[in-house]
């Protein structure tokens, strides 16, 4: 009854276009003044405690990173490097496109950061090469959701906190299907292109690949920085973003000087902003996760669903089908931070391994961002495309179905997530 109750609340404050943060700190203050006795000084302990976690200080610092990575210059390299390697094969700039989002994934943490610092750049040149707008769209919406499976990625950080799964292993888990998913989507990009025969680049020589290379290697450097740090056990994942803050500073100032210190407290605000939403999502997040325990939702829940008979695969396909119907309403981060609470408990009694299902939850958040009404990655191509909400949802489907099929596979083919954790020791 207590479930329904705040469930209720919820939709009906959400419904009502309220933001995602402030109906979901609303449902828990409403529930637990007028319907429990919970002391308020329960509440903000459980709040400051509940934030005070050092894997959250990895948000702020991969935002700065990617921010002054796609102010700074290295998406033009590394879209040059990236087609100069499989630019002359069919829909070479669409290829490239992939690839370079595969890239810049790997050092931003953020999807939308990644359509847009890849995207801004390479659909004018796609459309003048003579491909249509729609193909180029498709493939920069769907490739640019990379950036939340190849490590590093705010969304795991996110899960991180919310389950409290380690985050170094989280990132190793991700490597894999994102490297997979990245070849599945340049795989769909080359079909269609070689179907329609779209026009492909001329080849480039050795010699231009190495000067391509060379031009992009610093950028190309903070996947070493960051992911060799933490594999290696130099620093933790807190502490690679810190470096990956710091790095990207240097390159985009010092070496490629695309910014000027002028351009310094722009970025640093919008960083700011940024971080300062996300947080707030997350310290209501905490609110509603805490009443949740509070009530005992979560065990209940669990118990019900096994008491129903229901294994495991028929769990992973609810959770599956449960997290694509919430990608309709709700940006990734919100989707993480509230459903998370709820459904790892059960995950968990049913043997299913946590960092497993955290992969599955981050490709799931993959397709939502990529589908209407609320896709993140739509809103953020719509803009750069100026094509609308439906063009673009015709344009992106058959990277959308290949998208689906992988998310089969992960969820089903739990090895591909946890064999390279495995052989570095992070899990059993």
């Amino acid at each position: 009854m207590n479930a329904l109750i705040i469930l209720s609340l919820l939709v009906v404050l959400m419904l009502t276009g309220m933001p995602i943060s402030i109906s979901l700190g609303l449902t828990v203050l409403s529930f637990l003044f007028f319907l429990t006795e919970v002391p308020i000084e329960s509440v903000a302990l459980k709040l400051f405690t509940g934030i005070e976690k050092f894997e959250i200080m990895a948000i702020p610092f991969f935002i700065l990173a990617g921010n002054f990575l796609t102010h700074g210059g290295v998406a033009r390299r590394m879209i040059a490097f990236a087609t100069s390697m499989v630019g002359h094969w069919h829909g070479g700039l669409g290829l490239g496109g992939v690839l370079a989002c595969a890239l810049f994934a790997a050092v931003s943490g953020s999807s939308p950061a990644t359509v847009v610092a890849i995207g801004s750049i390479l659909m004018p040149a796609m459309v003048k090469a003579g491909f249509p707008k729609g193909f180029g769209a498709g493939v920069i919406t769907t490739s640019g959701a990379l950036g939340i499976l190849i490590p590093p990625s705010i969304v795991m950080v996110m899960y991180s906190v919310s389950t409290n799964t380690s985050v170094g292993a989280l990132f190793m888990a991700g490597v894999i299907p994102g490297l997979l998913l990245a070849f599945f989507l340049g795989l769909t990009t080359w079909y269609r292109a070689k179907k329609n025969n779209y026009p492909c680049q001329p080849k480039a020589s050795w010699g231009e690949r190495w000067v391509s290379f060379r031009k992009a290697i610093w950028g190309l450097l903070l996947i070493v920085v960051v992911m060799g740090g933490i594999y290696t056990g130099i620093f933790t994942p807190t502490e690679a973003a810190a470096m990956s803050a710091v790095y990207a500073f240097f390159v985009a100032v010092f070496v490629y000087k695309d910014m000027g210190l002028k351009d310094v407290p722009r970025v640093l605000l919008s960083s700011a902003n940024m971080s300062a939403m996300l947080l707030y999502i997350i310290t209501n997040a905490v609110l509603f996760s805490f009443l949740l325990t509070h009530e005992n939702i979560p065990q209940q829940l669990a118990d019900n669903m096994i008491g129903t008979g229901v294994g495991v695969i028929g769990f992973l396909l609810i959770s599956n089908v449960l997290l694509l119907v919430a990608g309709n309403f709700m940006e990734p981060s919100s989707i993480v931070l509230i459903l998370a609470p709820i459904l790892f408990p059960i995950a968990m009694k049913l043997g299913i391994d946590p960092v497993h299902f955290g992969i599955i939850m981050v490709v799931n958040m993959e397709v939502g961002m990529c589908h209407p009404p609320v896709g993140l990655n739509l809103y953020v191509a719509s803009g750069i495309t100026k094509m609308g909400i439906t063009e673009l949802t015709v344009a992106v489907w058959p990277w959308l179905l290949t998208m689906l099929g992988f998310l089969v596979m992960v969820t089903y083919w739990p090895t591909l997530s946890l064999w390279l954790p495995r052989m570095m020791g992070m899990v059993n």
